[in-house]
């Protein structure tokens, strides 16, 4: 297959193409926190489920009060107490009223609350048997939640897709939705190629390098939302690299290399995936990464990044994170982009897109936002990103940025649909 370089949105369109939302699973729903839902819920009852008080104070009948002043208060019986979770039996007749607690239920022949600091005790405690004095009208309605505020039996509460927050849950389980679907967590497994890579805890000897892309791409998968797997480092041996990551496509909803994707003497990842699939692109206009390989093998989507840490934990950020979000049943789109104040110049020498390591703050005298890049955008540095809270965009056709330019910073310290 020829190497023909594509846009950054052509290549991520292909992936999500070729990606679907996992199968549901059912689980608690304030275990559904911060994850879409797989289905529709329906309350099965009002909500509120009955018309109930919203201060501790009064339940009136709006009417009595009608003519209450300052100089001409209005005088009413208590006849009882109601507390939240009990209910008073009998009906509030002309001339009386019932001490009433928040949440408590509006007892017949009441349409109206009065909040507890602004009536006059006149007699007794002001529960049962006392004498209590008004000195204000109030509409019918005051200081009443009504029956079915929030919903109605029947209504749907929250919809397919929608991520319920903590609040979230808690109307779940007001509509009865103890358990709710949602998709299950995609299985993504995660292999490293490379002869020269040996475990962290091992020394590396002259020649060879820690392998720092497998916990790279375990926690982003993980961040994102995945369940990670790692099926281990593989030597550069295409018969080894086929078998393990034959086994992992057998295993898994989603396989990402990293290393073996470019073009040199030992890069066995594209011609693996055109054996036993289909190709999709193999170069991006793409730096830090161009060289990235995403196809089908045995219908699981494959993605082989670069070897360079930098370069596969941007490929990661702009095509694995997406298709696993897209497969939790996440709808928002990229990362919020921002613009800011580059504070100096920024030189492009190549005609592919750049996505440049960079930080971005408020400048503590003016509060405008400013940016400033690593000074080493080197593609095996992880330090860099580890600093870095924004990828400064360079577009293709562009020849960089002189400082002053206000110019695009993707947050990847910022959740997806977040409005800036």
């Amino acid at each position: 297959m020829s190497k023909e370089m594509i846009s950054l949105e052509t290549a991520q369109a292909i992936v999500l193409d070729h990606v679907l939302p996992t199968p549901p699973e059912r689980i608690a729903s304030w275990q559904a926190a911060g994850r879409p839902l797989a289905e529709d819920v329906v309350t099965d009852i009002d909500l509120a489920p009955y018309a109930n008080s919203a201060m501790d104070g009064y339940a009136v009948r709006a009417a009595d009060l009608a003519a209450a002043g300052e100089s001409a208060p209005v005088v009413l019986e208590v006849i009882g107490h109601e507390a939240a979770g009990e209910v008073f039996e009998g009906a509030v007749g002309v001339g009386q009223t019932i001490r009433i607690m928040t949440g408590a239920p509006l007892p017949d022949g009441a349409d109206a609350v009065v909040k507890y600091e602004i009536v006059e005790v006149l007699e007794g405690d002001g529960n049962e048997g006392s004498r209590v004095a008004f000195r204000h009208a109030v509409p019918v309605g005051n200081d009443v939640r009504r029956a079915g505020l929030e919903a109605r039996a029947g209504d749907v509460v929250m919809r397919a897709g929608e991520v319920p927050s903590a609040a979230g849950v808690g109307l779940l389980a007001s509509a009865g939705a103890a358990e709710v679907a949602v998709h299950t967590r995609p299985v993504v497994g995660i292999i490293s190629i490379g002869s020269e890579i040996v475990d962290p805890t091992r020394v590396p000897r002259r020649g060879q390098i820690r392998d720092a892309n497998a916990s790279v791409l375990l926690a982003a998968a993980r961040e994102a939302g995945a369940e990670p797997r790692f099926f281990g480092i593989v030597a550069d041996d295409p018969v080894s690299i086929r078998e393990l990551v034959m086994r992992a496509a057998a295993e898994c909803d989603m396989v990402i290399t990293s290393g073996g994707a470019s073009s040199g003497d030992y890069d066995y990842v594209t011609a693996l995936v055109a054996q036993e699939g289909e190709v999709l692109f193999d170069y991006i206009s793409l730096r830090p990464g161009k060289a990235i390989t995403f196809g089908m093998v045995r219908d699981v989507p494959f993605l082989g990044l670069s070897g360079n840490p930098a370069a596969a934990a941007v490929g990661f950020e702009m095509l694995a994170r997406p298709a696993i979000r897209r497969m939790l049943g996440f709808s928002a789109g990229p990362r919020p982009v921002q613009l800011a104040r580059i504070g100096h110049d920024v030189p492009k020498k190549q005609e592919r897109r750049y996505y440049n390591r960079a930080r971005l703050a408020r400048d503590g005298e003016t509060g405008e936002l400013v940016v400033m890049e690593a000074k080493s955008q080197d593609s095996s540095l992880l330090g860099t990103l580890q600093h870095a809270n924004c990828l400064v965009m360079v577009p293709e056709g562009r020849r960089g940025y002189a400082a002053g330019d206000a110019v695009p910073c993707v947050r990847i310290d910022i959740d997806e649909g977040t409005v800036l």
